[in-house]
């Protein structure tokens, strides 16, 4: 089935086949998800980032489908096995399955102990018991007693034979298509203790003995248990009834009970029990973890998205603290782009009198660099530092900020190449800092895996969490814009069409030339061609010249704003900042065979507000005060907290004890809720109430239904 995909997608995904024929056309072409998505709207009908993406990686798969089937035909014919027959079978195939169940007996392999037995001419023998024709399996072996090829008698002989039978059986396509559908249908997912790790697997006590069926059983459950076995605390099962697999290979085989049937039957079973349940079940692994790592993955991305998008401090200047007790908090101060323009050490939580300098150290920083907002880390001595400074009484905002993976940009190369000369703690208290400014500038800078808003990311299929991840991260920028003349080389790479290369190179030629006057002197940097300029201009905003350039308005509309701002009679600096003019402007007179009113209704909302962030604004939070430690907590107390991680199974909020309390899905709302994303997202502000403290497991459960409901 080479060549077009397009019709076979439409249908899968109930879309029009000129909608992915587009898609698939601008993706050959080298454009991004975010370009097809927000600036060839008519062309795909107005898709959206998810079904462009999900459009390309369909393609992505039976391309991959199309090379499997090629490789086997391939293999076939130099063996000079390929009958038309089977290339017209092979041709037909629509799944990997399907294609895998008819090249099996065919595909080269190790000796097995049917190819042994076949060595030995016990091929007739296998054929003739097949026959089920009622005849003694003893005189129809004795032929082939041959003490020289190793088959000293008859029992030998038809051992030989039904290894044959065995092997065909469980390769059998129609066979393996029943037993793949009894799986999927009556397999169970049984999981065990080994014997003797009871004790050191007691983090999998839940799974010790545990059995579901195999159709229900959640992804998230599924890696838990996959986990466990491969850190060898737990035995697992994912099988249906043996019984019920070999009554099926009994329908398809068996003809009576007569003694070469008896053969052919002791043969099913062998076959069932050694090469076809095995084989099926290694397949259904296989299928299950894909599942259960795609529901991760795409956990893990939401999360992701929700605190790429938090909302942002903005140009403020920032004096940060990244909390420490008996190292100190180290103390930065940050100009209103984000410079480092002073840093020290105070300790606030030691003795009197150095928590009395630490006092003055801080209102003299404040005063000096005229600072207006104060950005602590959450982390340890996190609470305690931000009750010192709320008793200073700077009368500034105070925002406790998510430090995950702080540290590991303090150690990168990326911080190496920022402040080459300062301490990696003090480069971690300048990266809490323009976190509050802008999350998603500074976010970018991290491997999305060491912020800590995923499970299992360590376990699922990391090419397609990478994937996965750097879609949302690509999405994210480019939702927002990226002012090239400030942007890090980091942020740029995730625009539209550049990448590491043609971002390193952006930053380099502004260094050598200065900032960019207009987007169109984008075009001087270094390999930065039309193709890539085209994907990236809409994104990257130029202030200070041409008024479009600050605006998501694409270079190549510019003739279209201009011809409208001379229809309203003004210019376009007028059209952008005067609501009549834009008034005056008649979307539908400017509808031809390339530009729709998608297109058109886009560039209005530009007009009315260029370059809207469209992250929401920024409000103060406070976690309760005096409740600082776990052992501060009691049963039914309310508090209000932040989501840092949704799941599956429910939410992690961070109530300011330096341990997350959790909200099972059941206690998330008064209603059923099916998916904790419905409810909550990573950053949201939430109230909880105390359900259950456990110190000795350092466990909180939390709920955030009504009491008494």
């Amino acid at each position: 089935m080479s060549g077009n995909y397009c019709p076979r997608i439409a249908g899968e995904m109930a879309l029009s086949e000129p909608q992915v024929a587009a898609v698939a056309r601008l993706v050959a072409e080298g454009a991004t998800v975010p370009f097809i998505a927000r600036y060839r709207k008519e062309a795909t009908g107005e898709l959206d980032e998810v079904a462009v993406a999900a459009i390309r990686d369909r393609l992505e798969d039976l391309a991959e489908l199309d090379k499997r089937r090629e490789a086997m035909l391939s293999s076939l014919e130099e063996r000079g096995l390929l009958t038309p027959e089977l290339k017209a079978a092979l041709d037909k195939a629509q799944d990997k399955a399907r294609l895998e169940d008819l090249y099996l007996p065919l595909r080269p392999k190790r000796r097995t102990r049917a190819s042994m037995a076949r060595e030995k001419g016990l091929e007739p023998l296998a054929k003739a018991l097949m026959a089920q024709q009622g005849r003694d399996p003893l005189a129809l072996a004795r032929p082939f007693v041959a003490a020289d090829k190793g088959v000293p008698d008859v029992d030998a002989a038809l051992a030989g034979a039904r290894d044959i039978l065995a092997e065909a059986m469980a390769e059998e396509p129609r066979l393996r298509a029943s037993v793949r559908e009894l799986f999927a249908r009556r397999g169970r997912f049984r999981s065990k203790v080994l014997k003797g790790k009871e004790e050191a697997g007691a983090t999998f006590r839940d799974w010790f003995a545990w059995d579901e069926p195999l159709k229900s059983i959640p992804g998230h459950r599924a890696l838990a248990m996959f986990r466990g076995e491969a850190e060898g605390f737990l035995s697992l099962s994912l099988r249906p009834p043996e019984e019920d697999m070999l009554e099926l290979a009994r329908r398809a085989y068996l003809r009576g009970r007569a003694p070469d049937s008896q053969q052919v039957d002791a043969a099913l079973a062998d076959g069932v029990k050694r090469l076809l349940a095995p084989s099926l079940e290694s397949e259904l692994r296989a299928e299950v973890k894909a599942r259960a790592d795609a529901e991760a993955i795409r956990v893990f991305a939401a999360n992701l998205r929700g605190l790429l998008m938090a909302p942002p401090l903005g140009q403020k200047r920032v004096l940060a603290l990244d909390p420490g007790f008996r190292t100190g908090a180290k103390l930065t101060v940050l100009d209103a782009q984000g410079a480092l323009v002073h840093h020290a050490t105070i300790y606030p939580t030691t003795s009197p009198g150095q928590r009395a300098a630490a006092a003055a150290t801080v209102k003299e920083l404040c005063a000096r660099f005229q600072v207006e907002t104060i950005a602590i880390g959450n982390g340890t001595a996190g609470r305690e530092t931000e009750a010192f400074v709320r008793e200073l009484d700077l009368g500034l905002p105070l925002f406790l900020v998510n430090e995950a993976g702080a540290s590991i940009y303090s150690a990168s190369e990326t911080a190496r190449r920022e402040f080459p000369d300062l301490d990696l703690t003090v480069r971690g208290s300048v990266s809490i800092g323009r976190r509050l400014m802008d999350p998603l500038a500074e976010l970018v800078k991290l491997d999305p895996k060491s912020i800590g808003v995923g499970q299992y990311q360590h376990d699922v299929d990391q090419t397609g969490l990478r994937k996965a991840l750097d879609d949302v991260v690509a999405s994210c920028v480019n939702a927002v814009g990226v002012d090239v003349n400030t942007a890090s080389q980091e942020l740029l790479t995730h625009v539209s069409g550049l990448g590491p290369v043609l971002a390193k190179n952006i930053v380099e030629h502004r260094g050598e030339s200065g900032a960019f006057p207009t987007r169109d002197a984008l075009r001087k940097v270094k390999r930065l061609g039309p193709k890539a300029y085209e994907q990236a201009a809409g994104f990257l905003r130029v202030s200070g010249g041409e008024p479009l350039d600050a605006s998501a308005v694409h270079p190549e509309r510019y003739p279209l704003v201009k011809r409208m701002a001379r229809d309203a009679g003004c210019g376009v600096a007028e059209l952008l900042s005067d609501a009549g003019a834009r008034a005056r402007v008649r979307l539908a007179d400017y509808i031809d065979g390339e530009i729709g009113l998608p297109t058109l209704t886009d560039i209005m909302a530009e007009l009315e507000r260029p370059g809207r962030d469209p992250r929401a604004g920024l409000s103060a939070f406070a976690f309760a005060e005096g409740v600082n430690h776990i052992e501060d907590l009691s049963l039914g107390l309310e508090l209000p907290g932040i989501v840092t991680n949704v799941t599956k199974f429910g939410a992690f909020v961070d109530i300011g004890v330096h341990r997350d309390g959790m909200v099972h899905i059941s206690q998330l709302a008064d209603r059923y809720v099916a998916d904790p994303a419905q409810v909550v997202s990573v950053g949201q502000e939430v109230r909880v109430r105390v359900v259950e403290v456990n110190l000795a497991r350092g466990r909180i459960a939390l709920s955030m239904r009504k009491a008494g409901s």
